[in-house]
């Protein structure tokens, strides 16, 4: 009911954001679980080919996020986001009815482009939208995505019964009808430069920001860190169990604690903390979680077949996962609402497509480093490197998120908290006014 109760409370555009934000994940999830035993299976690509092609799709989407970004700054919002979902309509048909390596890589760079394109105007249309609340917001935002991030496979998985295909050409319509909608029924938001006179002087403008540059380099460590729920967690459930069967609690877990609490936990932490303090205890947290999984991997497995020797070998991954979650509720909605604050409600879809862009350099990054200390585990036996280094990088990069948030711009985020959707907000002070106008 609280969530139905702050959906209701937004204004219509924020409401179809975020059902298209729930959507877009929905029909993600559909489809992607599946693509790479799909290429492999069926398609009868090697394993290395279909690494590449997985990844040309998150470099084309991570890595150009500024471009989308900056488009919708110049453009409008609108236009970028309803130009997104067309390119992955294009995608996804394109991955249901092509078998060649051109095609497939061609598929793979057009999702990926869509998602930098309607990825960050998206979210610089909800912190635009909503000035005094965007903290619950993107809260919300969360909440909706992942509620399609736990659904969509399972429909995916059911309609997989009949083809792939129908995987495909079922997403892709969800697409063209978001983008159908997203014509109809949103209003313009965004565009015109923004007093900018071209592209590169938005992106001047941006690199030019020091303390926005410093906070999107100290978040850094929490993109690796949160990507282990993909990576790494799944990795340890099938080292120790020797199966893939328990892996989906993990994804269960995660997404039912977001469902749940990220709305009370967020106005909680809001209403104490304001938005900046929380930020370092929230990767710290998240850091710290890995902390059983590494004290376990010098423990177990445990010898036995049966649900309790499974049950005891994974319940220190299920206990990483729910204080990895937690720390994702402190950290998420707070680190999105901060940028408009450092953009000074300038220019949001390029600082936010910076950020991004910034998120997936770290992920990339962080991801191989991991990925080697997962070899030297597998191949050395060297069962606790991973985790130590995840206990190192969240220990580290919470000292570097408090450093940050610590300065002058930080000022009115820390001592403040936004009213919750609906209630009537109080007047800023002057030296908040001042404090975000520098």
């Amino acid at each position: 009911m609280e969530i139905v109760r702050s959906f209701r409370a937004q204004d219509r555009p924020v409401q179809i954001l975020l059902i298209n934000d729930l959507t877009i994940f929905l029909s993600f999830f559909m489809l992607f679980p599946y693509l790479a035993t799909y290429l492999t299976d069926t398609l009868g690509f090697p394993a290395w080919l279909v690494g590449i092609i997985l990844g040309l799709r998150v470099f084309c989407q991570q890595g150009l996020t500024i471009l989308g970004g900056t488009l919708g700054d110049h453009l409008g919002y609108k236009p970028v986001i309803i130009a997104g979902l067309l390119l992955r309509t294009v995608g996804f048909l394109l991955f249901g009815i092509t078998s060649s390596l051109p095609g497939v890589l061609l598929a793979a760079m057009l999702s990926g482009l869509a998602g930098a394109l309607f990825s960050p105007t998206l979210r610089a249309y909800l912190a635009a939208e909503t000035p005094s609340r965007r903290a619950e917001v993107f809260a919300l935002d969360n909440v909706f995505s992942q509620t399609g991030t736990l659904v969509g496979p399972l429909v995916g998985v059911a309609l997989l019964g009949f083809s792939f295909q129908l995987v495909c050409l079922s997403s892709a319509a969800v697409f063209f009808l978001l983008a159908i909608v997203q014509l109809v029924y949103l209003t313009p938001r965004g565009g015109g430069g923004q007093g900018v006179a071209s592209v590169f002087e938005s992106w001047r403008e941006v690199f030019a920001n020091r303390t926005f540059i410093l906070y999107s380099l100290s978040m850094l460590g929490f993109f690796t860190l949160f990507n282990q729920i993909y990576i790494g967690l799944p990795l340890e459930v099938r080292r120790l169990t020797g199966s893939d069967h328990l892996v989906g609690a993990i994804f269960l877990i995660s997404s039912t604690m977001t469902i749940l609490g990220q709305i009370r936990v967020t106005r909680y932490i809001q209403r104490r903390w304001g938005e900046a303090r929380p930020l370092p205890w929230g990767v710290l947290l998240m850091g710290l979680a890995f902390l059983p999984t590494l004290l376990g991997s010098l423990f177990l497995p445990v010898d036995g077949s049966g649900p309790v020797a499974a049950v005891v070998n994974v319940s220190p991954v299920l206990a990483t996962t729910i204080l990895l979650t937690g720390g994702l509720l402190i950290v998420r909605p707070f680190q999105m609402a901060l940028i408009p604050l450092l953009a000074g409600d300038r220019l949001l879809g390029t600082y936010t497509g910076v950020f991004w862009m910034w998120s997936g350099i770290g992920a990339t990054i962080g991801n191989t480093v991991s990925g080697l200390a997962f070899d030297a585990q597998r191949t050395a036996g060297l069962t606790a490197l991973p985790w130590f280094l995840m206990v190192s990088l969240g220990t580290l990069s919470a000292l570097a998120v408090g450093l940050v948030t610590r300065g002058e711009r930080f000022a009115g985020a820390v001592s403040r908290g936004e009213a919750p959707a609906g209630a009537p907000t109080a007047p800023e002070s002057r030296e908040f006014r001042t404090t975000r106008r520098s």
